[in-house]
């Protein structure tokens, strides 16, 4: 079996440098729209969410395929041995963002080994012109904004650390403001659908990408760059890939009442494979970059047939596998099984009020129907029916610690997640009170009739207690509106009744549909 990748999580100091990028600002419009993490409010890099296959973070953390020791590893890359998915920093590029010279980085210090520049110094991938494919690897997804990539220049200096001035725009993936992972809740791990990225004809040789993730409910974003050889061919045109890998070989499986398990045999090609496509009764299911899968989508005591193809860096895809024809087992007449323990908890974000709090979701035999939340060692009285939860009306300048235990729809109650450590910030006399005619960016707190809200992204002159852009956190009910939409966690009032949302919801009546539980 493929060795896994390892996610080793390491403790780190963010550091956000605000310097001014006066250049960019002057050409590029003002980025209004809100991918990753909060981290640089007070938080912990060591659980950022989401880096590029075989990009530079990537291959440090395989230590160049383990053609390096640790020590030699990590004096090379820094922060990204362990921990290749907390390259963050500010989101806007190239408007905002990382600095000049810090942009592989993200500025922060535990990665600038990631910012030295020169020939020769990184192991680079090989690629042709046109469309190549990209992966990301998501260790906890987040709703997404969109992907950007941005290329080097003709004729670049490739012995000086990155600037803006050397790159330039090649692909843009826009997303619905929805999870980066299809059809998984918000902190869910695994990776991505592919991107398809064009590299322009008129590039060969030594070239660095940027890829970055922008996330839809922080004010950051995830950079990761990516060291390429643009193949020519004799004549010194730039070669086309048409060939597809190897059928991937070996498929089998095993399987429970509610999971297959498959693995393969890896297939190779002449340029590289990105990923592999699992078909289930010959529907596609989800890109891997490993040869390995787990179903959890399966029903007991039924026959499901299987095929795996691979497909390269140019999109080539391979034949597929011969099937696989696989029966789950009976299920049990009492389930007893416990679900697996909520993963990698961590805070988004931290004012003096508040604490925002998100993991990576449990799996279950069954299925899993909500989390506890405990703040120290005292269970919280709501039921959490998503992957993060907004804790309020704490005390400033106070040291709270939070687990998070999963149940499922039989009562079965998970151990418990990875302890969280969390200060909350100092009081601030800044008036926060909202004002009409004050532009607010996502994150801002402002308070409205008493309430405290916090903004999704961009927004001037909408009404906390009626616009979608604002999210209460105030432990409170307000009146149901239907024209508003709510939140996993919020409360509302209903013909004289509490509930609360347990799922993003709008137009469905508190009472009447099962989104809303009563309190």
């Amino acid at each position: 079996m493929k060795k896994k990748m390892r996610d080793f999580l390491v403790p780190a100091e963010n550091i956000r440098n605000s310097r001014k990028r006066n250049k960019w600002r002057k050409i590029a419009p003002i980025a209004m729209c809100g991918i990753m993490g909060t981290m640089f409010f007070g938080g912990n890099s060591a659980f950022a969410h989401g880096y590029i296959a075989e990009g530079r973070a990537h291959i440090g953390s395989t230590y160049e395929n383990l053609q390096l020791n640790w020590e030699q590893a990590n004096n090379k890359y820094g922060a990204a041995v362990g921990n290749p998915q907390g390259v963050e920093a500010p989101k806007g590029f190239p408007v905002d963002g990382p600095i000049d010279g810090g942009i592989a980085s993200g500025g922060h210090i535990e990665y600038a080994p990631l910012d030295i520049q020169k020939p020769f110094y990184w192991k680079t991938i090989d690629m042709n012109s046109g469309p190549n494919t990209f992966v990301w690897i998501y260790t906890a997804s987040h709703k997404t904004t969109k992907w950007h990539y941005y290329i080097t220049k003709q004729g670049w200096d490739s012995s000086k650390p990155l600037t803006r001035d050397e790159l330039e725009l090649i692909e843009t993936v826009p997303w619905d403001g929805t999870n980066a992972i299809p059809n998984k809740p918000a902190g869910a791990s695994g990776t991505g659908l592919p991107h398809s990225v064009n590299i322009p004809s008129d590039r060969s040789g030594y070239h660095v990408i940027l890829g970055v993730w922008d996330v839809a409910d922080t004010s950051n974003a995830f950079y990761q760059v990516m060291d390429v050889n643009i193949k020519s061919n004799n004549q010194g045109e730039i070669s086309v890939d048409k060939e597809a890998p190897s059928t991937p070989i070996n498929l089998k499986g095993n399987s429970t009442s509610s999971s297959i398990v498959l693995e393969w045999t890896a297939s190779t090609d002449n340029v590289g494979v990105s990923y592999y496509n699992v078909y289930r009764n010959g529907e596609k299911l989800a890109p891997v970059t490993e040869t390995e899968f787990k179903d959890v989508t399966v029903a007991p005591d039924t026959k499901y047939t299987y095929e795996v193809s691979a497909v390269d860096k140019s999109g080539n895809e391979s034949a597929k596998t011969m099937p696989l024809t696989i029966k789950t087992e009976k299920a049990s007449d009492e389930d007893t099984e416990i679900p697996t323990a909520p993963g990698d908890l961590h805070s988004m974000g931290e004012t003096a009020t508040t604490v925002d709090l998100m993991w990576v979701n449990s799996t279950d035999n069954v299925a899993v129907d909500h989390y506890e939340i405990y703040r120290n060692a005292k269970r919280l009285p709501t039921n959490v029916y998503d992957t993060k939860f907004m804790d309020t009306n704490l005390q400033p300048n106070t040291e709270y610690n939070y687990i998070v235990k999963a149940v499922d729809t039989s009562g079965n109650v998970s151990a418990a997640s990875n302890l969280l450590k969390v200060k909350t910030k100092e009081s601030s006399a800044e008036e926060t009170t909202w004002n009409a005619e004050k532009v607010y960016d996502v994150g801002d707190h402002v308070l409205f009739n008493g309430n405290e809200y916090v903004a999704k992204w961009w927004t001037q002159g909408e009404r906390p207690d009626t616009a979608d852009v604002w999210n209460l956190i105030s432990d409170i009910a307000v009146v149901w509106n239907a024209e508003k939409a709510y939140n996993s966690g919020d409360k509302v009032e209903c013909q004289g009744e509490i509930y609360q949302a347990k799922w993003w919801t709008q137009g469905e009546i508190p009472g009447k549909s099962p989104v809303w539980e009563k309190q």
